[in-house]
């Protein structure tokens, strides 16, 4: 098989599993190292030696490559295989199968892993229809947020991708995760906020304020006629290598009220660090009349599958499928956005 792709496929499932970082980078990196040789020069420099001397290149990564060079499923990527025939949620089944597509997703233009190219092919793999593109907004520079400059080039990369897609029914949205900021803004131009499909608003900063400031800073987001999807509300970490951080307080009734009124979809964040939001509140926000988005928030390709853990919740909760905006089709979901 193409080597290339073994240790892209094999960095796919690594995330999946939610694996170490450097050990998913290390596929990544022997991935990019021999992705521009012809296939004859990378059997040659297998069989001199050389290829074990590339920068990029471990032990592992050479013995996929040279099973691969020999025609075979490499061992580890067959491994790996069987393994990822195991569900990663124990339930939500029917529901993940009605989802057509994510919401929220990062690529390397701010702190995602890897470049938009392998998001969409992750993406495409997953038989999505829709992918947004939800890269952060300038004020988050720990995340390296887009600037308008950047986020206008970026653009133009998702248009370029749309346009070479001819028409295989996959659709790459642009998109943003937009910072609300402390006075209720969102972190963007209005003139590029015009330009998307798709706008996520979160909070990122502040997370401890007090619950009325919270809640004004929320509101102000919400009724941003921009404002598509309210992301990861309570900001809460449950697990993972980032410790846990308690929820944010604010006035969810008010909130959800505000989403209710002005369009906009409760997230119901699939990443398992997150389990945003809590299960009372995705009540709360189910009996308030919330339209809901399933997404992964995925800052890898292998992390787009994440979407079976925030099915399960909204399965486990009663949330209905047509209230769920990711079960949509692409055009009803468009018109809905620009509405």
């Amino acid at each position: 098989m193409d080597a290339t792709a073994a240790l892209n496929e094999i960095a796919f499932w690594l995330e999946r599993e939610m694996a170490p970082s450097f050990k998913v980078q290390a596929f990544r990196k022997a991935a990019a190292a021999i992705a521009e040789l012809e296939p004859g020069e990378l059997a040659q420099r297998a069989r001199d030696g050389r290829l074990k001397r590339m920068k990029g290149i471990g032990a592992r990564s050479y013995e996929v490559i040279t099973e691969a060079l020999d025609g075979e499923v490499p061992a580890y990527l067959a491994d790996l295989r069987e393994r990822s025939k195991e569900a990663l949620a124990s339930g939500g089944s029917e529901l993940r199968a009605l989802l057509r597509g994510d919401l929220h997703s990062h690529s390397d233009w701010s702190d995602g892993g890897s470049p938009i190219p392998l998001m969409v092919d992750a993406a495409r793999a997953l038989n999505h229809e829709y992918l947004a593109l939800t890269d952060h907004s300038p004020n988050l520079k720990i995340a390296n947020g887009l600037s308008a400059e950047r986020l206008t080039e970026q653009l133009q990369i998702v248009d370029q991708i749309n346009d070479d897609d001819g028409g295989n029914g996959f659709r790459l949205l642009k998109g943003i995760e937009v910072d609300i900021l402390e006075d209720g803004t969102l972190d963007q131009s209005l003139q590029m906020l015009d330009r998307l499909d798709i706008v996520v608003a979160s909070v990122h900063s502040k997370l401890r304020s007090d619950r009325r400031t919270m809640t004004a800073r929320m509101l102000g987001g919400i009724r941003d006629p921009h404002t598509n999807v309210l992301g990861h509300c309570t900001g809460r970490l449950v697990q993972g290598s980032r410790g846990q951080r308690p929820q944010s307080e604010f006035d969810a009734e008010k909130v959800f009220t505000a989403c209710a009124e002005h369009n906009v979809a409760v997230e119901i964040n699939s990443r398992p660090e997150r389990q945003d939001p809590p299960d009372d509140l995705i009540q709360l926000a189910l009996d308030t009349g919330c339209l809901f988005s399933i997404d992964s928030d995925a800052h890898a390709p292998g992390q787009l599958d994440f979407l079976q853990y925030g099915a399960e919740r909204a399965e486990a909760n009663g949330v209905p499928a047509d209230r769920i905006i990711t079960t949509w089709p692409l055009d009803k979901l468009l018109a809905w956005a620009r509405s």
